[in-house]
């Protein structure tokens, strides 16, 4: 695996993907630092992104902190995160004022909609290419897959909250993970 060159490197990398996620950041995130940067091999990135999901805050953002920090120290956690967030925000501030102007608009409604089908497809997307780093994981195949379907259901079916869901499921799945790494 790679690592970034320099501190602007890396800001540069994480302003370029939080420019391209509209949506969600997650899939443009592990295209950039898996497949583009090579920064994280495909199971670096799903174990990140474990940790990030579990901590508070955004998941990418996490992620972004967790990388910085890697590579460069808190340096390089300031860097990451200063991309993931300085031009980004300054757009949707703008375009926040340019929404409240358009909002009742017909069109404006119908382009969110279609927008929405999109992000929920890359999130999928992004969630089958982490299957495969199952393989390798402490739980078994099956196991990890019987954990992430139940976790699946427990949010469409039985919405159950998430701090329900990501203390009794993930506390599982550490369960048996560690069980696993044991053997």
């Amino acid at each position: 695996m790679k690592r970034p060159d320099s501190l602007l490197a890396l800001f540069l990398a994480f302003n370029r993907l939080a420019l391209q996620g509209f949506g969600g950041v997650l899939p443009v995130a592990r295209h950039e630092l898996v497949e583009h940067q090579q920064w994280l091999s495909p199971d670096e990135f799903a174990e990140l992104l474990s940790i990030g999901q579990v901590l508070p805050g955004p998941n990418v953002i996490n992620l972004a902190l967790m990388i910085g920090h890697r590579f460069f120290g808190l340096r390089g956690a300031f860097a990451a995160l200063s991309g993931m967030m300085l031009i980004p925000m300054v757009l949707v501030l703008a375009l926040a004022a340019v929404y409240g102007q358009l909002a009742s608009h017909p069109l404006a409604a119908n382009a969110l909609r279609g927008m929405g089908a999109v992000s929920a497809g890359l999130v999928v997307a992004t969630a089958l290419k982490i299957v495969p780093s199952l393989r390798r994981n402490p739980m078994g195949r099956v196991t990890a897959l019987a954990v992430a379907a139940a976790a699946t259901a427990a949010v469409l079916w039985l919405h159950l909250p998430l701090l329900a869901i990501v203390l009794g499921l993930g506390g599982l799945g550490m369960l048996l993970a560690w069980r696993g790494l044991d053997a």
